[in-house]
C-alpha cells in the first residue's frame, strides 16, 4: 500500500517535505484554515482540507503524521478537535513527527545545548511548544518523533528583500547568537526519520555554524554587493515587543543527532551556503521572467 501522509497544519517546512514525497509516490494530504489555501495545495499535488472541518476520511487513510501546528494558552489545536480520533488512529501509524522549536531550552547566554538539555523556556512561545510535545506524548501507542527547529529560512523567507529595501537592521546584542536551518535541510531530516523510525526521538534540527544575527545581515549586503546596514546597539534600538524577544534567548544547539542517527548530511551547513543558493535561485528566476 502507497504511504499517505495527513499533515496538520501544513505550512512552510511541510510543504518542503510534501516536494520530496510526492515524486516518491506518496498521497499527502494537508489541512489549513481557508478554502483559498487549500486550494493552493491542491496545485501543488497535496490534498487541501480547510479546518474546522470533517478530517476522518484522510486520518483513516493515513499512514504517517505530521504536526507543525502551533499551540496557544488552550494546548494544541489538533488534540482539541481531534485527540479521540488520534487516541484511536495512533497505534496503527508507522511514523508521527511534531515540529516543535529549540526555543523550549531557553537562554543559556551562548553556551551550547543538545537534545538532553533540560527544558527551561524563558519565552511563552517555549513554553507553550514544552507543553503541547507533552500533550502529544501523552498519547499511548503514538510512534512520535520530535523535531525541534531552530530559526528558518529559504526561499521567500531570506534577508535579501529587507537588505535591498534599504529596511535591514543590523542590531548588535553582545554574546547573541541564533542557530539557523534552510527548510530543504528540515525536509532531508524529515525524510530520513520516515526512512528510519525511532518512536520516542528527539532531534534538533538547525546547521552548524550559530551566529549573531547582524553578521547574517552584512552577508547577504556582501553577496548583493551593497552597503552594510548601520549596526544599532540593542538596548536603544526601536524594535517593537515580538522583534525584542527573540533577543531573550542565547544559545548554540548541537545537530550531531541527526548525523548520527539519521545519516544526514546537510545541503546548507551554514548560513553563507545557504544565502548564496537562495541569491542564485532568486537570480535564476528573475532570468527566466
Amino acid at each position: 500500500m502507497a504511504p499517505v501522509l495527513l499533515s496538520l497544519g501544513h505550512g512552510y517546512s511541510a510543504r518542503a517535505l510534501s516536494r520530496l514525497l510526492l515524486p516518491r509516490g506518496w498521497t499527502v494530504h494537508g489541512t489549513t484554515r481557508s478554502m483559498d489555501k487549500a486550494r493552493e495545495l491542491g496545485e501543488e499535488g497535496v490534498a487541501g482540507h480547510a479546518v474546522p472541518g470533517d478530517l476522518s476520511g484522510p486520518l483513516s487513510e493515513a499512514t504517517h503524521l505530521l504536526i507543525s501546528a502551533g499551540p496557544d494558552e488552550g494546548g494544541d489545536p489538533m488534540l482539541k478537535v481531534l485527540r479521540e480520533e488520534i487516541l484511536r488512529k495512533a497505534p496503527q501509524l508507522e511514523w508521527a513527527g511534531y515540529l516543535s522549536t529549540t526555543g523550549v531550552y531557553g537562554d543559556h547566554d551562548g553556551a551550547w545545548v543538545d537534545e538532553s538539555t533540560p527544558l527551561t523556556p524563558t519565552t511563552r512561545r517555549g513554553a507553550l511548544r514544552v507543553a503541547a510535545e507533552a500533550e502529544w506524548r501523552s498519547i499511548p501507542g503514538l510512534p512520535l518523533h520530535i523535531f525541534r527547529l531552530a530559526g528558518i529560512y529559504g526561499p521567500g523567507r531570506g534577508p535579501f528583500f529587507k537588505v535591498r529595501s534599504g529596511r535591514a537592521r543590523r542590531i548588535v546584542k553582545p554574546g547573541q547568537v541564533f542557530s539557523r536551518i534552510h527548510v530543504e535541510d528540515i525536509a532531508q531530516v524529515l525524510a530520513a526519520s520516515i526512512e528510519r523510525p525511532d518512536p520516542g526521538a528527539v532531534y534538533n534540527l538547525c546547521d552548524d555554524d550559530p551566529a549573531p544575527p547582524q553578521d547574517v545581515i552584512a552577508y547577504a549586503a556582501q553577496l548583493l554587493g551593497l552597503p552594510l546596514p548601520p549596526e544599532e546597539d540593542f538596548e536603544t534600538a526601536e524594535m517593537t515587543p515580538m522583534a525584542r524577544s527573540f533577543y531573550a534567548e542565547s544559545k548554540r544547539v548541537r545537530n550531531r543527532k541527526i548525523k548520527t542517527d539519521l545519516d544526514v548530511r546537510l545541503k546548507y551547513p551554514t548560513y553563507r551556503e545557504g544565502l548564496a543558493a537562495l541569491l542564485a535561485e532568486e537570480t535564476e528566476k528573475g532570468a527566466g521572467d
